[in-house]
């Protein structure tokens, strides 16, 4: 089995009301916060044990499930 950590966000054309909002709670209690960009963190376990076939998964799992592709751009770190 392999776990897939996957990180998902907002490409940077994209606005971030999240992050926006975060950001000016932030600077107005004195935080020295430039910008936040807020996205979403999974993890996938996988049944399967070779790795170039477990990244061909995962690239098809975010592209038609987990992120916009649209609006997001993922990535994801393979363990195991």
């Amino acid at each position: 089995m392999l776990k897939a950590k996957v990180t998902v966000t907002l490409k940077d054309s994209i606005v971030d009301p999240q992050g926006s909002a975060a950001e000016r709670v932030l600077t107005s209690m004195k935080y020295p916060v430039e910008s936040i960009r807020i996205g979403k963190y999974m993890e996938v376990i996988l049944s399967e044990n070779d790795k170039v076939k477990a990244e061909e998964i995962m690239h098809e799992i975010c592209q038609k499930l987990l992120a916009n592709p649209v609006m997001e751009d993922y990535s994801f770190e393979l363990e195991g």
